[in-house]
């Protein structure tokens, strides 16, 4: 009877090993590419310009019309995807907790998640202020629609204080994209999983050209230039992997946490589309029609996904 009950627990033993979270193999590969193409996309300009761009070639056409379509897979993703999973999960946590509350505590996570983004980005704009001068590296990345500007300075009191301006938009850029990163690490389906990557993919390779254009047209060094390039994309990978590491909790607190994770990634989603690439693309008097019809491509595009769940 020992013995049998010692092979059955051979037998048995194989399957008692751990099992991979879910999705963990998409996310792993979303990861690599997170870190490689941005970067890649960022070092581009280094090698392309020998000398730094003017102010036309820092926001090109074709780099618009890639936005306002990565702005439209944003929103298909944001609306479609990470909300209704956000609002399934988190009511799910509170039911295995047995909260009941009358507050409407998930809108107002995903409020605080919107917020949260919008205050780091204004803190960095609010830096630019203390001084006359308009840093250039600001306005193709971070919201300038309702921002007064102010008179230019001399170049060389203006250069003084361009490692300072430029440190401050990679730090605001590289806590955005840890909040970006945090909403694919959350996901468990692998489908999910790629969807955000996809948006994720398009925006950080945008965001990373046009900031490698801004910070050599601030005459900042390439070697420093590749630095700040390489801080940028290695902040989206890092909050895949908090995301995988909170997503891999199975009790009712850590469901809770990852739900309020969830809200926060989505309201970062939010901002993203609502304040910084839609205003920003449409509000510029060229090639309207093309940025619309995109838009609505990179909407398409998500729908289309989540008709035959890939």
């Amino acid at each position: 009877m020992a013995a049998g009950t010692g092979a059955e627990e051979l037998a048995w033993s194989p399957g008692m090993a751990a099992q991979p979270p879910p999705g963990l193999e998409a996310k792993l590969g979303s990861l690599v590419l997170l870190l490689l193409l941005p970067l890649g996309c960022g070092l581009a300009p280094l090698c392309c310009f020998r000398q730094p761009p003017s102010s036309a070639d820092a926001r090109s056409p074709a780099l618009s019309l890639v936005s306002c379509f990565a702005g439209g897979v944003f929103l298909g993703t944001c609306l479609l995807d990470l909300l209704p999973d956000y609002l399934a999960s988190i009511s799910a946590a509170l039911e295995g907790l047995r909260v009941t509350l009358q507050f409407p505590l998930p809108e107002f996570i995903l409020a605080m998640g919107f917020f949260l983004v919008l205050v780091l980005e204004q803190v960095a704009l609010a830096q630019r202020e203390l001084s006359p001068s308009v840093p250039e590296e600001t306005r193709a990345l971070l919201p300038t629609g309702t921002i007064q500007t102010p008179p230019v300075q001399p170049p060389a009191a203006a250069g003084a204080r361009g490692a300072v301006r430029a440190g401050a938009l990679v730090l605001a850029l590289a806590l955005h994209a840890v909040l970006e990163g945090l909403a694919l690490g959350l996901q468990e389906a692998e489908g999910a999983v790629l969807r955000v990557c996809l948006a994720l993919l398009l925006h950080k390779c945008a965001v990373a050209f046009s900031l490698a254009l801004k910070l050599l047209r601030g005459r900042l060094r390439p070697p420093a230039v590749a630095t700040a390039l390489a801080l940028f994309a290695m902040m989206s990978p890092l909050g895949v992997g908090l995301g995988t590491a909170v997503a891999a909790g199975a009790g009712p607190r850590q469901r809770l946490c990852r739900g309020v994770l969830e809200g926060l990634a989505a309201g970062t989603f939010l901002y993203v589309t609502f304040l910084e690439i839609l205003p920003q693309e449409l509000g510029v008097p060229q090639h309207r029609v093309p940025k619309v019809i995109l838009l609505l491509a990179g909407f398409a595009l998500v729908t289309a996904i989540l008709f035959i769940k890939i």
